[in-house]
């Protein structure tokens, strides 16, 4: 199934969605990431420095993970291409106006954007707000 490359259309269309856990961002060696079980895992990338893991917060504490601030998820339940030109920078930049951070992490059909737990609810109103602007155009 191919994802939308119109930049109007997958603005207009993103339908942000603020999820309800909290997340953090840790780093393990490769030895401790296979010992993890992978359910808890939302996400993970391999670095030089060791294995990034994206895991809810009641999980990291459970697993005794060392991480550092809590996140909010927002996905963008549009299925956007991975060949879309423009909707991170547009999002990011509508995010970055409000003076707020965004990790974003591309799913094969969605984006996942994590900002600061207290940033959540702000950020969710700031792309339904991009969203909107776009969908008057039309």
């Amino acid at each position: 199934m191919t994802g939308e490359t119109n930049l109007s259309v997958l603005i207009a269309s993103m339908e942000p969605e603020l999820l309800t856990e909290t997340y953090v961002f840790t780093v393990v060696d490769e030895s401790q990431f296979s010992s993890l079980p992978m359910s808890v895992i939302k996400g993970f990338f391999r670095e030089r420095e060791g294995v990034t893991i994206i895991a809810q917060l009641s999980h990291a504490k459970d697993l005794g993970l060392i991480y550092e601030g809590e996140y909010r998820c927002l996905t963008l339940n549009v299925h956007s291409s991975l060949e879309a030109v423009g909707l991170t920078a547009a999002f990011s930049n509508a995010l970055g106006d409000e003076n707020i951070s965004a990790n974003v992490v591309a799913g094969y059909y969605h984006d996942h954007i994590f900002v600061p737990s207290r940033d959540g609810e702000k950020a969710l109103t700031c792309l339904q707000t991009l969203a909107k602007r776009y969908q008057n155009q039309g």
